[in-house]
């Protein structure tokens, strides 16, 4: 009985070395022969680029899916997070922000609930016709309103800006806007005011801010004075709040106040800050976009673990007989294990790298094209990263199975 020809050195260009003799493997492993995974892997070239290929291309899905999502829960928060107050009041009914108003006698009711300083009406329109001329298309902006004495966004500059809004028909323009607005911002840079149509009447845009564009807050967003969103809309608009800003008086409990509200102003519900947020996200959480790019987070997961499968399972059926022969040799079953679990590893590196370089041009390009907020954050970096060596080791666990039918005896 005679070992079938074959030369594995000469093949995967590396040496065997006995587990059993530790002191070989070391002073072979600092005279710079290569490892057995990565001799594996780059055995063949093309395999080795398809590979990476395939593992990119499912990072780029996870990191197109994880921006998008974290965008929409980003978008959902924006206006509350922008807003400053100690308490907030909302109709009961109302779902998000915006959606229902209140009876404007209701914040004269909570102003005179102990501990309360001051309460602030705002008002919130959508669906506003909007053009910047005459000549030029209009389309759908979201207008906040309220009165420029009282500051009720935590916008730095929308607040140095606010007290030229008593101007009558002046407001204030997001340049964060979609382009389909018009040039805004580059007019106003050019001649210092711009004039646009609102509801028919002419307003002059007397200054800049950037609240942002997302999923929610709509195209392009407007701040009027509470005098001109009634001259806009009618004064009869001004009977119902959107939303009702709480300041309280320094050392009074925020607790003490909101269950003060709750108790004695019918029609109305109070929110802390913290709450206000959370309600909105919730709110938006519960449609169905967040599940869809929930899922197909979960399907570029699935795409990259059948990619490497097929790589490893590959790999371990070509060098099936070289396997064996190992084990012939003294080697565990745990320890060739580990060689395809170091494959793993080394391809989850390999692919995140040119999936991490497209993801950002892509976060970069959609983001200039559609003005949201794509951005690339280190959470979703660590988490793509992080689920890449999952996706990798569970291939990897899979495609173990044809190693451990390796059986000595087939080489003989």
């Amino acid at each position: 009985m005679k070992l079938l020809p074959f030369d594995l050195p000469a093949k995967l260009s590396f040496k065997f070395k006995l587990k059993s003799n530790p002191e070989s493997n070391s002073q072979s492993n600092s005279s710079g022969e290569r490892p057995l995974a990565w001799a594996q892997l780059s055995h063949q070239k093309v395999r080795l680029a398809v590979a990476m290929g395939g593992i990119a291309f499912a990072n780029v899905l996870i990191f197109m899916q994880l921006g998008f999502l974290s965008l929409f829960s980003g978008g959902a928060t924006t206006l509350p997070k922008s807003m400053k107050g100690d308490l907030f009041l909302l109709n009961p009914s109302a779902e998000f922000l915006g959606s229902n108003g209140f009876d404007r006698i209701r914040l004269y009711q909570a102003a005179s609930i102990e501990g309360v300083a001051l309460t602030t009406p705002v008002y919130m329109s959508t669906g506003t016709p909007w053009a910047y001329s005459q000549e030029h298309k209009s389309f759908e902006a979201r207008v906040y309103a309220f009165n420029p004495a009282q500051m009720v966004f935590d916008i730095p500059e929308l607040n140095q800006q606010q007290q030229q809004l008593t101007v009558p028909k002046s407001v204030l323009f997001d340049r964060l806007a979609k382009p389909d607005f018009g040039p805004i911002p580059q007019l106003f840079a050019e001649k210092g005011s711009v004039t646009a149509i609102v509801n028919n009447q002419r307003v002059s845009v007397i200054g800049l801010f950037s609240l942002g564009n997302s999923f929610f807050l709509g195209g392009g967003n407007l701040v009027m004075s509470e005098a001109t969103y009634a001259e806009l809309f009618g004064a009869s608009r001004l009977k119902q709040v959107s939303v009702g800003v709480v300041t309280l008086e320094p050392g009074a409990d925020p607790g003490a106040v909101k269950a003060g509200i709750e108790k004695y102003v019918p029609g109305v519900k109070a929110y802390t800050h913290e709450e206000l947020i959370a309600k909105e996200l919730q709110f938006q959480e519960s449609t169905a976009v967040g599940p869809i790019f929930g899922f197909g987070t979960i399907m570029g997961l699935i795409v990259g673990v059948v990619i490497v499968y097929q790589v490893l399972y590959a790999d371990v059926n070509d060098h099936l007989a070289e396997y064996a022969t190992l084990k012939a040799m003294g080697y565990s079953d745990w320890s060739l294990l580990a060689v395809i679990f170091q494959e793993a590893g080394i391809l989850a590196v390999l692919g995140f790298v040119p999936g991490l370089t497209v993801s950002l041009w892509m976060y970069g390009f959609l983001g200039g094209l559609t003005r949201l907020e794509l951005v690339m954050s280190p959470e979703i970096a660590l988490t793509v990263f992080l689920l890449t060596i999952v996706m990798c080791m569970m291939s990897a666990a899979i495609a173990s199975g044809k190693l451990r039918s390796a059986d000595p005896a087939d080489v003989f």
